[in-house]
């Protein structure tokens, strides 16, 4: 039986990622012809013909689709196995991280973290990106690095993560707001008007769930995607924003903070990353300075 050509794994890797001979070519540094004469050879291999024309374009067949992640899988795989270890040379080491953090991380704990990897890396840039969603396909694909969030049932199972903190709501107004005067009830606090925070533009969540409880009803005026944003508009108006502790430490300077006057679960922020990486030795340093601002935090 004749043993199959491993190489062809990084073409057929690279052509599935492209869906397209010419820019598959590009990306290996193969003439087009070269291309598409590995794509033969693919096609015979493995009896399926892997990428068919529609229109202009290349569209993956069932089998291909079928296999796109297992065979990035492998390529990765085998590429680790290559690489050398080595000792990781902080000094020496030139590499951009990416970070895909919920709203107001970078404000609270991005100085800190730049300081601490700035001091022992200074060839070291981190790219701090925003978190829309809770899709992990970039940690999959590579994109990220590193996320933080709360991982709830739609976080993919394959995600490693390690808790940083525990949070809890708080409420937080202007200085010389009424509600400062006098002791929050909640009835007092249900009377005022409030921001309420959603990616998804939900106007429901488990504040109102508590006051509920209590036969209470809060007047929602606005709706933000972020903290940042909820406690910008609170120093200029009367309303009230509801957002973490932790989370928003810093950006809460100069406004008055105070503790719900109705029970809410606490939250665990974590840190998430692709298993891939899990032996990386910059990458590991990195997870380690991110741990050690966050505890340096409480």
């Amino acid at each position: 039986m004749t043993r199959p050509d491993l190489n062809l794994l990084v073409t057929l890797d690279v052509l599935l990622a492209e869906g397209s001979v010419a820019r598959a070519a590009h990306r290996l540094r193969l003439s087009p012809s070269a291309m598409s004469r590995a794509l033969a050879r693919l096609r015979e291999a493995m009896g399926d013909p892997l990428l068919v024309r529609a229109g202009r374009g290349l569209v993956p067949t069932p089998r291909a689709l079928e296999l796109r992640g297992r065979v990035g899988q492998l390529v990765q795989d085998g590429e680790s196995v290559l690489r050398p270890a080595g000792k990781l040379d902080l000094v020496r080491l030139v590499r951009t991280f990416t970070l895909r953090t919920s709203d107001g991380f970078v404000e609270n704990f991005g100085p800190d973290l730049l300081a601490r990897v700035g001091a022992e890396a200074p060839g070291v840039r981190l790219r701090f990106v925003p978190k829309p969603d809770k899709d992990s396909t970039p940690l999959r694909e590579g994109t990220v690095d590193l996320e933080t969030g709360v991982v709830n049932q739609s976080t993919s199972p394959e995600v490693r993560t390690q808790a940083l903190f525990r949070d809890r709501f708080i409420g937080v107004v202007r200085q010389g707001h009424p509600l400062g005067r006098g002791k929050i009830t909640p009835a007092r606090y249900a009377a005022g008007r409030h921001y309420s925070v959603s990616r998804r533009g939900l106007t429901q969540g488990p504040i109102d769930a508590a006051l509920a409880s209590l036969g209470l009803e809060r007047e929602i005026i606005a709706i933000v995607g972020g903290f940042s944003a909820a406690l910008a508009l609170a120093r200029g108006s009367d309303l009230i924003a509801s957002v973490p502790e932790r989370h928003t430490g810093r950006l809460r300077d100069g406004l008055l903070s105070f503790p719900l006057p109705v029970a809410t679960p606490e939250i665990t922020v974590s840190l998430l990353w692709h298993p891939r990486l899990d032996a990386d030795p910059a990458h590991r340093w990195l997870r380690d300075h991110v741990r050690a601002v966050c505890k340096a935090g409480r």
